[in-house]
């Protein structure tokens, strides 16, 4: 396993809309490992393929004892329902957060890690994150959702990044 750079700002790989993937391979299999490393090595939830600059269709995510890790090969939502409104951020744009309102359920469909096909049902903070990382496949930003004036960005990460 190793650690990736998770790509920040307008790196422009983060607006691409990742391509799906053919065959889970041994390679795809040590992209997931690595991109679990780098999500708990970065303290997040979720991490796209994108955010690693790497444009296919792959999520990992772990929101903690609830669910463990979760590996999404071209993961797609087949229904959703209901509204959830919370504050989101991203490790891809670090020291930004905002109230995104998304579905409250989801039912998605995706490829193991073994290449076989399993639906999961999510709720609540699993359904919000399941989003957040299927929009990054789509080069959709949390922001995108948010006014300029909705937009919080905390000024302690700002003068930390420029010492």
């Amino acid at each position: 396993m190793a650690l990736r750079v998770i790509r920040t700002g307008n790196d422009p790989v983060l607006r691409q809309v990742a391509k799906p993937v053919p065959v889970v391979n041994e390679a795809i299999r040590k992209l997931l490992s690595d991109m679990a490393e780098t999500m708990y090595h970065a303290e997040g939830i979720g991490l796209a393929a994108n955010q690693i600059g790497i444009a296919k269709r792959i999520v990992v995510m772990d929101i903690g004892k609830e669910s463990g890790l979760i590996e999404m090969v071209n993961p797609e939502i087949i229904e959703k329902s209901g509204t959830q409104r919370s504050v989101e951020g991203c490790l891809s744009l670090p020291g930004i957060s905002g109230e995104v309102t998304r579905a409250a359920y989801v039912r998605v469909r995706a490829l193991n890690r073994q290449g076989e096909t399993f639906e999961i049902e999510a709720k609540d903070l699993l359904a919000r994150c399941i989003q957040h990382e299927i929009d990054h496949l789509d080069g959709i930003l949390f922001t995108d959702y948010l006014t300029s004036e909705q937009i919080r960005r905390d000024e302690s990460y700002a003068s930390e990044a420029q010492q």
